[in-house]
């Protein structure tokens, strides 16, 4: 116990001098089913640099009760095999020839599917880039263990691989308008936007029977080598059924996958099964086998943005990113894999609901965000779309956005007070990264972040072109370092490291004290300006210099450092 009060101590004492909330171990987070120990380290406030001074607000809501099938564990295949079976038995590994129990569930009425898989055979570091690609083939199976037929029928959904909707490149990074043609930035967006309007792809069946006391193949769908499959389905049922998921090597009819499904040998790839401790005690989190209690997660609320100022709720929070609401988004499995995640903590194919009651007036920008990368390189971490209603009518946006990032997806015009009613909609993706933050905040704010991204840019280019710069001077004088050039130096500045922003550097420089908000005593690191609901007032230069003017002044050393270089 003195142990732990230590660690309690340090952890404040962490919080008070950086704003910043570090990571911990050991802690319990609370949700409502009560409080879960979690061993793993926790980062109770991921930071976001528009939530910089403000609290967030817990959503609230709730996930409906409909079953849906995910078959994500192993995400990497790495051959044929079965790769989860909802009916009663066992199935062994590939690994060590293990007996696993099946991820035994019965389906009956409203159902949903979710299968998301990617092929990394065993040689896929000699194939070679153009090279004709090995392929495995998907196949989801329906399973009829009564004495009368079961009529099933499907309301939306769709099935994609990468030769369908290939990854397009990074100048696809940002927000634009989605037509009645998607974008279909890989598999997974491709089949999220189907859910997301609705619609089923024509080449599904709308019904399909399953006879009794038999098995049949409902779709089946190519998985290149180092490519990736995905689908989504909605549908009901009027009896009782199981389903399976296998891959099979260039099988030639319906027999033949379901041929591996009789075999009972599991796909080689589950590289948990030697860390099953692990994931009972939430150390790590796999990926999700099993059967998930539901496939919509709805929440509304009200927010006076004139008296409480700016609103930020969590979207698809997690044990790590909930920033300080200790909401977490993640519904529960029925049934799992014994190598499975506890939860379905990746929330793929959720259809996620929002509704939002606003007061205020004038223009405000809703912005999704996703924390800064704790260590190591910023990644791609939504890849997908999202609707908003609005008395405006119903827009759709395509949003590639990296960690760290804020993005303004549309602006909002508020009527002054009436409730402005917004609805935010959105079917999380597969091969995106939960843990983002839904924000309604002034223009003036977002562009105040916009523009130290912008800087930070700036300084990272600087700092790559300088540094290209003195390896070409090197390699010129055989080796030899090139001195700088004698020059008068600018008032002391802090350095500015590649992957540093101008929140970090604020940290390390003081500046006059901020009152802090009127809603709460902030939580996040202290903002770089004063958060302001109207249009920002800025001291005048010489009483306190910005940022961005400390930025200027630092790329005017280090140009005036090229200048002195290039004269040598």
């Amino acid at each position: 116990m003195a142990k732990k009060h230590v660690q309690t101590l340090e952890l404040r004492k962490r919080r008070c001098c950086f704003g910043l909330s570090l990571s911990t171990i050991g802690l319990s987070v609370v949700v409502a089913a009560g409080v879960i120990p979690v061993a793993v380290p926790q980062q109770a406030l991921a930071y976001v640099a528009l939530m910089a001074g403000q609290r967030a607000r817990p959503l609230n809501g709730t996930f409906n009760r409909v079953p849906v099938l995910h078959s994500n564990q192993p995400e990497e295949v790495e051959g044929p095999g079965i790769l989860i079976n909802t009916a009663p038995g066992y199935s062994y590994s590939a690994e060590n020839g293990q007996n696993l129990r099946n991820a035994e569930y019965t389906f009956n009425g409203d159902f949903g599917i979710h299968i998301h898989h990617k092929y990394f055979p065993p040689y896929r570091r000699q194939i070679a880039p153009g090279q004709r690609r090995s392929e495995l083939t998907l196949g989801l199976i329906l399973i009829n263990p009564g004495y009368r037929p079961v009529h099933v029928r499907f309301a939306s959904g769709a099935v994609r691989n990468s030769f369908e909707a290939p990854y397009l490149a990074n100048t696809m990074i940002g927000v634009r308008p989605l037509g009645p043609r998607p974008w279909n930035t890989g598999p997974g967006d491709a089949t999220a936007i189907q859910m997301l309007r609705e619609r089923l792809d024509s080449r599904l069946s709308e019904a399909i029977t399953i006879p009794p006391r038999s098995r049949i193949v409902l779709f089946q769908t190519d998985l290149p080598a180092l490519g990736i499959a995905n689908a989504l389905l909605r549908g009901s049922s009027d009896g009782p059924f199981q389903m399976a998921v296998v891959a099979a090597k260039e099988p030639t009819s319906d027999v033949d996958l379901i041929a591996v499904l009789d075999e009972g040998r599991l796909a080689p790839g589950r590289v948990y099964l030697n860390r099953i401790s692990e994931i009972n005690n939430r150390a790590i989190f796999s990926r999700v086998g099993g059967v998930a209690l539901g496939d919509e997660y709805k929440a509304s609320l009200s927010h006076h943005l004139d008296l409480n100022g700016p609103l930020h709720v969590p979207l698809t929070s997690t044990f790590r990113h909930h920033f300080g609401t200790k909401e977490v988004q993640v519904n529960p499995l029925a049934s799992r894999m014994i190598d499975s995640s506890l939860d379905n903590v990746g929330t793929y194919g959720v259809r996620f609901d929002v509704g939002l009651k606003l007061q205020g007036q004038g223009v405000y920008d809703l912005v999704l965000s996703h924390p800064a990368p704790n260590g190591g390189k910023p990644f791609i971490a939504f890849r997908g779309s999202i609707q908003v209603q609005s008395r405006e009518g119903t827009r759709e946006y395509h949003v590639v956005l990296r960690s760290g990032q804020s993005l303004p997806i549309t602006s909002l015009n508020l009527e002054p007070g009436v409730d402005n009613p917004i609805r935010v909609v959105m079917v999380y993706p597969a091969d995106a990264t939960p843990g983002h933050l839904l924000s309604v905040v002034p223009s003036s704010q977002l562009a105040r972040i916009q523009e130290q991204d912008r800087q930070r840019e700036l300084a990272r280019a600087e700092a790559e072109r300088q540094a290209r710069a003195q390896a070409s001077q090197r390699a010129k004088g055989k080796g030899k370092a090139v001195k700088p050039a004698p020059q008068q130096s600018p008032p002391p500045l802090p350095a500015v490291e590649a992957d540093e922003t101008l929140a970090d550097l604020l940290l390390q420089q003081p500046e006059p004290p901020v009152a802090p908000p009127p809603m709460a005593p902030a939580l996040m690191p202290p903002a770089v300006f004063p958060p302001a609901v109207g249009p920002a007032v800025m001291p005048p230069a010489s009483q306190n210099p910005s940022l961005v003017d400390r930025y200027q002044q630092a790329l005017e050393a280090q140009q005036s450092i090229m200048r002195g270089l290039m004269g040598n």
